[in-house]
């Protein structure tokens, strides 16, 4: 079963006076199912007299701070050992992933990447291809999406999950779309040869299990994107996964393509995590590409959506998007964190008939897949979150004062 809040929630995740994840029980499931087998990588918050960020691994039910060793989960990453780091470095014993989890620890998880750059592939699957054409054609305003989704869909009359983005089915739609004036940029990413690949947020923004996910306060309809993140070193080699929400403004980039980056890059908007789990024998590509990832939203009104992405979907192949972001024609030195994409587009009604959905805040957002775990935040507004202060200056000068710049890596 795929772990999720479902059953006997009683409260969402919250922060205490000092700033310390404190978690539901049941959060005890942000955990792989296989957690004795995978091998995972973390960042956690270490109060004073570190006041900083380090580097963590899950060895044994046991959290070790290993930054010593890798000042960076991107240092990381780049060593052709990493697998037999995370197995055999020595480090720092801290306590339990259970104990760390429920607060006891008095360390805040982190996002698991740091300073790579942090990419996102859009409309990579058919059904998130028909609702970016809807949001346009809607012009971000929510109460004409029905209307505009049956109109596309009688236009259209095809599985486009059949098509082959670049063959030649795809190019004689294109051309019959063209003749009746419905070709969309979105379809052009969605079914053209070039994906849609876009910078999501900046290094060291991303917010990770537990945190609050914001929201720019001029949206009125958006929604969360659920999805698989890959973890690539800066020579374009894909090295682990986790979860992500891609959260999305559907309004404001419905208005024009060109809001992207506003509807996209905002305090708080991109969240990952909870570990980023490293490919090794037992766990590979292959089990990315054949993972489901679920989402289950839960209001404090009570409203209660769920659903799944299956990855066997997606339109083009993770190594693909892959090598549409990295090569001779663009490189990454400090290696990039790359959004898969979602199917996942709700348009269950929630405030007025025909008007979809849109998040209250308050939301807790659950993303889930067994390999991975749990990925859970709490929806916000962008202006009412902790503004972000920590950037990759602030995080080279505390490493310094650590004395861990020169650490063997």
């Amino acid at each position: 079963a795929v772990a999720d809040w479902r059953g006997d929630v009683t409260a969402p995740p919250t922060f205490n006076a000092t700033g310390i994840l404190k978690m539901h029980p049941t959060l005890s499931l942000s955990l792989p199912q296989d957690l004795d087998r995978a091998l995972l990588i973390g960042r956690v918050w270490r109060p004073a007299p570190i006041n900083g960020p380090s580097v963590v691994v899950v060895r044994g039910g046991q959290v070790f701070d290993i930054t010593r060793f890798a000042p960076t989960t991107a240092d990381l990453f780049e060593r052709g050992d990493a697998v037999d780091v995370v197995r055999t470095a020595p480090g720092e014993p801290l306590g339990t992933i259970h104990a760390l989890l429920a607060g006891e620890l008095g360390l805040q998880l982190l996002a698991p990447c740091d300073v790579q750059a942090i990419k996102a592939c859009g409309v990579t699957f058919a059904v998130s291809l028909l609702e970016r054409v809807i949001e346009e054609q809607a012009g971000g305003d929510a109460s004409k999406a029905a209307e505009v989704r049956g109109m596309i869909n009688e236009l259209i009359g095809t599985d486009l999950a059949k098509i082959q983005p670049g063959s030649e089915g795809a190019l004689k739609l294109k051309a019959e779309l063209q003749r009746r004036n419905a070709w969309s940029q979105y379809m052009e990413v969605g079914l053209g040869p070039d994906a849609e690949v876009f910078s999501k947020s900046q290094p060291m923004s991303a917010v990770g299990l537990g945190a609050d996910i914001g929201l720019h306060p001029a949206s009125a309809w958006n929604n969360p994107e659920p999805e698989i993140v890959l973890a690539v070193n800066s020579a374009g080699r894909v090295v682990g996964a986790t979860l992500g929400n891609d959260v999305n403004l559907r309004d404001i980039e419905g208005r024009s393509a060109l809001l992207l980056g506003k509807a996209k890059d905002n305090n708080g908007s991109c969240a990952i995590g909870p570990f980023i789990r490293l490919f090794d024998d037992g766990f590979s590509i292959d089990d990315v590409r054949n993972a489901s990832v679920s989402l289950r939203i839960e209001g404090d009104d009570g409203f209660v959506l769920e659903g799944v992405s299956h990855m066997r979907e997606i339109s083009r192949d993770p190594l693909d998007l892959v090598s549409q972001t990295y090569g001779a024609h663009h490189q990454y030195p400090d290696g990039f964190m790359l959004f898969l994409g979602t199917m996942f587009s709700p348009i269950k009604d929630r405030d007025t008939e025909g008007g979809g959905f849109t998040h209250h805040l308050g939301d807790v957002v659950s993303i889930s897949t067994p390999a991975l775990g749990t990925l859970v935040n709490t929806v916000r507004l962008a202006t009412d979150i902790a503004p972000w202060t920590f950037g990759t200056r602030a995080l080279y000068r505390n490493l310094a004062e650590r004395g861990l710049l020169s650490a063997p890596h």
